[in-house]
């Protein structure tokens, strides 16, 4: 295939996504999901539908701030379970991306040292390892992402719901 010649002639980045994306043959096909591709591959899933979408962002925003690794993987699976929209809830997991998790690791650390009544958390001390000053900051920011995973998570459920019915009921006014 030659390149296109005119800038027109180039797909649009969604045709170009699109063509990346594997299919639901291939995805059944994989050695590693052919043991359980028949749940994780339920049309059901995948399905823009009000209930699953709103599942899939809460499960995605739970699991973005309950762990800072393996989050898509556990969100997945989790989507499965709760019957949730698989694409919805491992997009949303992206919230915390290797740019913006310093932000919200400060922001739960800020939150959870206010709802401890810590005091700030003084510099590294002469003699005092690197583990036992990032131990100090432990438990204020564990508290602040729990937080921040359920609370999302309820916020995620709740706006998805109503964004769907403030949609729907634009739809049926513009009729």
């Amino acid at each position: 295939m030659s390149p296109p010649k005119h800038p027109k002639d180039k797909p649009h980045w969604t045709q170009r996504w699109k063509a990346s994306v594997p299919t639901r043959d291939m995805l059944a096909a994989h050695p590693w999901l052919k043991p359980i591709a028949h749940r994780v591959l339920d049309p059901q899933l995948w399905r823009m539908r009000s209930e699953p979408v709103a599942r899939g962002a809460a499960i995605g925003v739970f699991w973005a701030f309950a762990i800072p690794f393996a989050q898509i993987v556990a969100a997945v699976g989790h989507s499965v379970w709760w019957r949730a929209n698989i694409p919805v809830a491992a997009g949303i997991t992206l919230i915390t991306n290797p740019l913006t998790v310093g932000f919200w690791l400060w922001l739960a650390y800020q939150t959870g040292s206010l709802l401890m009544d810590s005091p700030p958390a003084a510099p590294r001390a002469e003699g005092e390892s690197v583990m036992a000053w990032m131990a100090s900051f432990g438990g204020p920011a564990i508290l602040g992402m729990a937080i921040f995973a359920v609370a999302g998570a309820a916020i995620a459920y709740v706006g998805v719901k109503l964004a769907w019915r403030a949609r729907i009921w634009f739809k049926r006014r513009h009729r």
